[in-house]
């Protein structure tokens, strides 16, 4: 475009900058330099937001502070946030100036690659996929007939099921489903104080399972277990993907919290009073045992605990990382104190230390400060190794434990942002 002055103005947000067409040609900023190759006032008006033929200025309408930190820039080379600015506002900022991330300063680097990857994480394509669901609920769809009735049928009772923050049906589910789990984990545990029991000698523990229906505590454990798989099953029937359904952590333990009792149930029929009762007793409270995975069913209502879920999921590389410091450091401070406890002197030397793997469970102890005062070392030397082992341990074992809190307080982000966004959906829907 033939510019009607040799002078052009920018006008970005009501602050104004003047420049010679020379410097626009060569501006550091691309949709500047773009006003010169220009042919046609609808080019120019494709580059910036309107253009006054008259005085040839040319409005943009930007944020006037996040331009004038880019212009500093321009003319020192350094790019740095607008103080009190979000910086994904000011990214987008730098975005459409023709800028990337690479050009800021290191530092505020850090905190765009912070943000972005918080933002990335409220805003996954899990999200928008749920959001479209939810948004298709409210859209009434009559082209499929019954069958679309159906559909959405199953999609709210799956989502009853699943997510106990969708509905106050989903609610009132979750919250007997607590009540369910904290009954059985009562039960349980009471299960095994000496006085729970008014047998006389050690066989009522074998019969446990063939007087369950007799005992109060049957009666309650048998309505838990009835509550438990009929919800497992219901769950399973709504799912979308059967084979995702079987896939996933949750489910597996709910399958592993259930089995073992019809398992236990049938080995005893089988099994009555004959001579192979002995030998099923101890695999019956085996089984019974691995009922306490039912405490980790608390996980689909408690946040705290998806948290501690998501973050042990997303930080297995640091999990490894920690493991193989404190693999490391056993076997290192594991010779070195059965070589100066007892390796040097056999005669008179440390028996707790007699042996490499016996050492590393004084590590092991010693790195994490516990100290359980079991053994420790008697020499000098010993001792100054402890101290050593003690220090490293300390310094091993926090340099993990910063990127596993970071993706904690990731996590727990992410999902009070999804339980916000469900009661958000709630509060809708008791209003209609």
């Amino acid at each position: 475009m033939k510019f009607g002055k040799s002078i052009c103005i920018l006008n970005v947000g009501g602050t104004k900058y003047a420049f010679s067409r020379d410097v626009i040609k060569d501006f550091p900023l691309r949709r500047v330099s773009r006003l010169h190759n220009c042919a046609s006032e609808k080019e120019v008006l494709e580059v910036c937001d309107d253009y006054d033929r008259e005085r040839n200025e040319f409005f943009f309408d930007r944020h006037s502070e996040a331009f004038g930190f880019i212009m500093l820039y321009v003319k020192y080379g350094k790019l740095r946030f607008v103080p009190q600015m979000c910086e994904l506002s000011f990214y987008n900022e730098m975005i459409y100036w023709g800028l990337e991330s690479s050009h800021l300063e290191f530092c505020c680097q850090r905190r765009l690659d912070d943000r972005m990857s918080d933002t990335y994480t409220y805003f996954s394509e899990e999200d928008t996929k749920v959001e479209e669901d939810l948004r298709g609920e409210d859209v009434p769809d009559n082209s499929e007939g019954t069958g679309g009735g159906s559909a959405k049928w199953l999609e709210r009772m799956r989502r009853t099921f699943e997510e106990p923050t969708s509905s106050i049906a989903a609610q009132i589910l979750a919250s007997v489903s607590v009540i369910f789990v904290i009954v059985s984990m009562v039960i349980l545990c009471a299960s095994t104080l000496p006085d729970w029991k008014t047998a006389e000698n050690n066989s009522v523990e074998e019969h446990r399972y063939t007087e369950s229906l007799e005992h109060p505590s049957g009666i309650i454990e048998a309505v838990c277990i009835g509550w438990f798989t009929a919800e497992c099953i219901v769950r399973f029937m709504v799912s979308k993907d059967k084979c995702e359904f079987v896939r996933r952590p949750l489910n597996i333990i709910d399958l592993l919290a259930i089995t073992p009792y019809y398992v236990s149930v049938l080995m005893t029929v089988l099994t009555g009073e004959n001579s192979q009762l002995q030998r099923a007793g101890v695999t019956l409270r085996v089984l019974r045992m691995m009922r306490i995975f039912w405490v980790i069913k608390l996980a689909r209502h408690f946040l705290g605990l998806q948290t501690l879920g998501l973050t042990l999921k997303r930080c297995y590389r640091e999990m490894v990382m920690l493991l193989v410091f404190i693999c490391v450091a056993m076997a290192i401070f594991g010779a070195l104190a059965q070589l100066l406890e007892h390796g040097l002197d056999l005669e008179m030397g440390n028996e707790d230390y007699a042996s490499i793997p016996a050492a590393c469970w004084w590590v092991i102890i010693s790195m994490t400060t516990v100290g359980y005062g079991d053994m420790y070392p008697i020499t000098t030397p010993g001792r100054v190794l402890g101290g050593l082992c003690v220090v490293s341990g300390i310094v091993l074992l926090a340099l993990p434990i910063t990127f596993i809190y970071h993706s904690f307080v990731q996590c727990y982000h992410e999902l009070k942002y999804r339980s916000a966004r469900y009661t958000r959906s709630l509060s809708a829907e008791f209003l209609n």
